[in-house]
C-alpha cells in the first residue's frame, strides 16, 4: 500500500490535475493512502475534500510583483510553511511526493525532497511557473504538456505526458442532443459555450454582455459567469428579454457543456485547453493578460500556429469578439477545421501516463 503526498492549488488549473493524478493512482491501488497539501484560504481547501480526499493547509501565498504591504509577511509565511511542511512529511511518511504547481507545492516538495523522498512535478503550461522552476533541480521527474520544455527544465528529467484532466472529461460525451436538452436547448441553433476559467472572467462577461442581443439572434448560449459575474449576467438577460441564453455560476457537468457546444469562448489556461482538445471544439481563446509571465498567451499561440484555435488579446476583445463570432457562425467549415485540429492534439490518457511515472519512482526507490 503506497502513500502519496500531493500538492497543487490556487486555481482549478493546479487543483484538477492533482485530483486527476490521484484518481489514476487510486484506480491502480484502491488501498493507497493520499494526503493533499494546499494553501489556507484557497479554493483547493474545499475542492479537494469535495473530490473525496483529505487535505491540510499551509500559511502561504504568492509574492506580489507590485509594491504591497502584504509582501512584508511573505518571508514569515515561507518559514512557517517550510516548518509545517516538514512536520507533515515526517508524520505522513509518503512514498512519493507530487506537485502540480501553486503556492503550497513549493514548501511541500522542498521538504519531501530534503528527506530523500522521490518527487515528481507536473507543469501544465508552455511557460512554467516560478514554483516548478525552483523545484526542477530537486525532483526526479518533470511531466509536461508541450514540446521544447528543455529550455526551462533539465532535459533528462522531462517526460511528455500531456495535462491530466478530470476523469469524466477524458472521453467526449457523444450524445449532443441529450447534452442540449440538459441545458434546456433544442438542436435548432448553433450553441456557444462561454467559460472564463474556474472563477469566471469579468472581462469576458462584460464584453459578451455588450453584444448579447446580436449573438442571441444567431445562436443559443451557455454562459458560465463565475460567482462575481452571475447577478449582472442574469440582469442583462432579463433586461434584454432573451430566452436562449442560460446563465450559470459554475457548471458541474462540463462533459455535457462541451458536448452541447459548437463554439467555445474561453480563457487559455492549460487545463481548459486540454479539456477542450479532448472535446474537439472550435475555440476562441482570450488569454488572461495578468497570468504569470503571460503564459496563457503563449499557450494560445502554440494552438493558433497549428490552426487549432483562434486567439483574441483581452485589450481587443470589445473590438474583435462580435466580429469573430459572426465569422465563425457564417463559416462552419472553419469551425470544423479548427475543432478537428485541436482534437488531434488531445492526450486524454495523461493522468495514467503520470501515474506510471509516479509508480516507477516508488519502485526505483525500493
Amino acid at each position: 500500500m503506497a502513500r502519496y503526498l500531493i500538492s497543487g492549488g490556487g486555481t482549478g488549473g493546479h487543483i484538477f490535475p492533482a485530483i486527476a493524478i490521484a484518481e489514476a493512482l487510486k484506480a491502480r491501488d484502491a488501498k493507497a493512502e493520499f494526503l493533499f497539501v494546499g494553501a489556507k484560504g484557497r479554493m483547493e481547501m474545499t475542492k479537494v475534500p469535495d473530490a473525496g480526499y483529505p487535505i491540510t493547509g499551509l500559511w502561504i501565498s504568492g509574492f506580489s510583483r507590485s509594491l504591497s504591504l502584504k509582501n512584508l509577511a511573505f518571508p514569515f509565511k515561507v518559514i512557517n510553511s517550510l516548518v509545517n511542511a516538514r512536520r507533515i512529511v515526517r508524520k505522513f511518511k509518503p512514498d512519493v511526493a507530487i506537485g502540480t504547481g501553486g503556492y503550497a507545492s513549493g514548501p511541500t516538495l522542498f521538504a519531501a525532497s530534503g528527506k530523500g523522498i522521490p518527487c515528481l512535478i507536473q507543469e501544465q503550461n508552455a511557460f512554467p511557473g516560478v514554483t516548478n522552476k525552483i523545484l526542477a533541480k530537486r525532483v526526479a521527474k518533470i511531466c509536461v504538456a508541450y514540446q521544447g520544455m528543455e529550455k526551462y527544465f533539465p532535459k533528462e528529467k522531462i517526460v511528455i505526458t500531456g495535462n491530466p484532466i478530470r476523469k469524466e472529461l477524458q472521453k467526449p460525451f457523444e450524445n449532443k442532443l441529450e447534452a442540449l436538452h440538459f441545458f434546456g436547448f433544442e438542436d435548432n441553433k448553433p450553441t456557444i459555450l462561454i467559460v472564463g476559467g474556474s472563477q469566471g472572467s469579468m472581462a469576458i462577461n462584460n464584453a459578451f454582455g455588450k453584444i448579447i442581443n446580436n449573438v442571441a439572434e444567431k445562436a443559443q448560449v451557455i454562459w458560465q459567469t463565475g460567482i462575481t459575474g452571475y447577478d449582472n449576467a442574469v440582469e442583462t438577460v432579463k433586461k434584454n428579454i432573451i430566452e436562449n441564453v442560460g446563465v450559470h455560476k459554475f457548471i458541474k457537468r462540463m462533459d455535457l457543456a462541451y458536448a452541447a457546444a459548437d463554439i467555445i469562448i474561453s480563457r487559455a489556461g492549460a487545463i481548459a485547453i486540454s479539456e477542450i482538445a479532448v472535446a474537439g471544439k472550435c475555440t476562441i481563446f482570450i488569454p488572461l493578460p495578468s497570468a504569470a509571465e503571460d503564459h496563457q498567451t503563449k499557450n494560445a499561440l502554440t494552438l493558433v500556429e497549428k490552426e487549432a484555435a483562434i486567439s483574441i488579446p483581452q485589450q481587443m476583445i470589445d473590438d474583435k469578439l462580435r466580429e469573430t463570432i459572426s465569422e465563425l457562425l457564417e463559416n462552419p467549415q472553419i469551425v470544423s477545421h479548427t475543432g478537428n485540429n485541436i482534437r488531434a492534439l488531445a492526450q486524454a490518457d495523461a493522468a495514467e501516463k503520470i501515474a506510471e511515472n509516479v509508480i516507477h519512482l516508488i519502485h526505483s526507490k525500493r
